[in-house]
């Protein structure tokens, strides 16, 4: 197997697996299983689905991803990202749309990873990554108000607009008991760091909260009273039966999800290389987290993928390799089975607190606001990403967000490209300092242009309008492209529609210091051919040289000929 491909806990056991490493990964295994409990239910919920099915995504998607995945301190399940495409394909499609979806994603992930398109995901815009970031944020945020207020709206509309409208409504019918019990814990879960961080303040706040609201028996909304008692295991995997019509209704949102879950592993597996100075394989992450994802399908759970917070997590608490996530979903697994029924009385209002925390650390309002004082363009593709988020769909806002980028990118590489006339300016140029100059001479009738930046699709319009400078024609044109990295079957056309008009009037083009990437385009689409490969010079003092020959031996007069 390529080594790129090889997951990372084989890597591990190859070099030998140390009782210190394990003692370091049972540590950051178990206090990040601890956080990943509440979450895990929480995020279940605020997906439009069952609390159990946190679980069951944290634990086998959790635990595949840690045996097949390609980074050593990656904690995998379901995240903030994930709520609001699966609470749309939900409310949509039911859950049987949204396992269809989920494991068309897992098999577009593996694809990617064996297709070495891990790279090409870094290549996302920073302004789009920030601005759906910030969009889901505020629609999480959003989704919570009803439960943390305690207005038992019967089913919250999923529009943005539509469910603030709905909260205006039934202001009125706040529950002084839910807000009691919401602000404790939002309280404890803030102020419990101060206190220490071995504990999670989540945990404390469920710990705490739950045995009040029993004890003084609190009428407030419980997961037992919205949704009935939990399960005691693992559900019996199965497969849905995906006809055609279902399969493309769901591409789409498989996309949408595969693109979601590629950008958050890989971005929580850089930010866990900043952290623990290793290196992740980024195709072997995106096999894994395509894996996890089939497999939480298969075992009745939703999407999955690497949680930033949680791997950090694991990492400050100890965790080396990737037998802490293993421990991590064996942990969440024993919870299940041995006290997953006591976890039917934690308060929905506690549980949309810990997702009102989520939502805040989510929301990088501070990268929000620095992105503000950046460049135009980067503003429009962040502010255009954050309100679709919020007011059209993260789909549409991803696409839209990157074809934006992709637009700008373009429009500054074409106005980067440029043609100038260097004639008289050409013995100021650097590789003429080493010349003897009264020796060199440019007789009339050559013109010498230089030509900047790629020629591309972006760029051949710009490259028509500089072209156009020179009123005079003269009987030889140099282009000296020692400045074009790149070009593309646009630029082609654009030169060969400058060599016939060229021929046509009588003047003959020559090419100067073309690099071989250049020249290896041009003489597989036939361009070399249609220039003649003796107009093609390594400098400009051959291509003078050409120019010279050409104006001596007449060969403008048989060109008009």
């Amino acid at each position: 197997m390529h080594r790129k491909l090889e997951p990372k806990l084989l890597s591990v056991l190859k070099e030998g697996y140390t009782f210190k490493q394990f003692q370091g990964d049972l540590m950051g295994g178990l206090t990040v299983g601890v956080v990943a409990l509440p979450l895990s239910i929480a995020l279940a919920i605020a997906s439009g689905v069952k609390p159990e099915q946190g679980l069951y995504t944290a634990i086998v998607a959790g635990f595949v991803i840690a045996i097949l995945g390609g980074s050593r301190v990656q904690i995998s399940g379901p995240t903030g990202a994930f709520v609001v495409i699966v609470y749309g394909i939900v409310q949509k499609y039911g859950y049987d749309g949204l396992v269809v979806a989920t494991l068309l994603a897992g098999v577009m992930l593996v694809i990617m990873g064996l297709a070495r398109m891990g790279a090409l995901l870094k290549f996302v815009p920073y302004p789009v990554i920030v601005g759906f970031t910030s969009g889901i944020a505020l629609i999480i945020f959003s989704s919570q108000v009803s439960d943390i207020l305690g207005l038992r709206i019967e089913k919250v509309p999923a529009d943005f607009v539509e469910k603030w409208i709905e909260y205006a409504r039934n202001i009125s019918h706040i529950d002084l008991n839910t807000v009691g019990v919401g602000l404790a814990s939002l309280l404890i879960i803030v102020l419990w760091p101060k206190v220490t961080h071995r504990v999670p303040g989540q945990l404390i706040a469920i710990l705490a909260v739950t045995v009040a609201v029993q004890y003084f028996q609190l009428p407030v909304d419980t997961i037992e009273s919205r949704f009935g008692g939990m399960p005691t295991g693992l559900p019996m995997p199965h497969l849905p039966t995906v006809t055609w019509p279902i399969f493309q209704q769901m591409f789409a949102p498989a996309i949408t999800i595969a693109i979601l879950a590629a950008l958050e592993s890989l971005l929580s597996s850089v930010v866990a290389d900043g952290m623990t100075g290793t290196r992740h394989r980024s195709n072997m992450e995106l096999v894994g987290q395509g894996a996890g994802n089939i497999a939480s399908a298969v075992f009745g759970g939703i999407p999955a993928t690497g949680a930033i917070a949680r791997t950090a997590t694991n990492i400050k608490s100890g965790g080396k390799t990737p037998f802490a996530a293993v421990i991590h979903s064996v942990f969440l697994l024993l919870v299940l089975v041995l006290i997953g029924k006591w976890a039917a009385m934690i308060p929905m209002a506690t549980l949309a607190a810990v997702l009102i925390v989520v939502a805040y650390n989510m929301s990088e309002w501070r990268e929000f606001k620095h992105l503000l004082k950046s460049p135009k363009g980067d503003i429009a593709v962040l502010l255009a990403t954050f309100l679709l988020t919020v007011f059209i769909e993260l789909t549409v806002a991803i696409q839209v967000g990157i074809l934006l980028a992709a637009f700008l990118f373009l429009q500054k590489m074409s106005a980067e490209s440029r043609v100038d006339v260097i004639t008289n300016t050409l013995d100021e140029d650097e590789e003429f300092k080493s010349r003897d100059m009264s020796k060199i001479d440019i007789p009339k009738g050559i013109e010498v242009f230089e030509v900047y930046g790629s020629l591309f699709f972006g760029a051949v319009s710009q490259f028509k309008e500089s072209i156009r400078v020179v009123a005079n024609k003269p009987k030889v044109i140099i282009l000296r492209m020692r400045q074009v990295p790149t070009i593309d079957a646009s630029g082609i056309h654009i030169l060969e529609e400058l060599v016939r008009d060229s021929h046509a009037s009588g003047c003959i083009i020559v090419f100067s210091a073309v690099s071989r990437s250049v020249y290896r385009v041009m003489r597989n689409s036939g361009f070399i051919d249609l220039v003649d490969r003796k107009n093609f010079a390594p400098d400009i003092f051959g291509a003078l040289e050409i120019a010279r020959k050409h104006l001596d031996q007449g060969d403008i007069e048989r060109t008009r000929q």
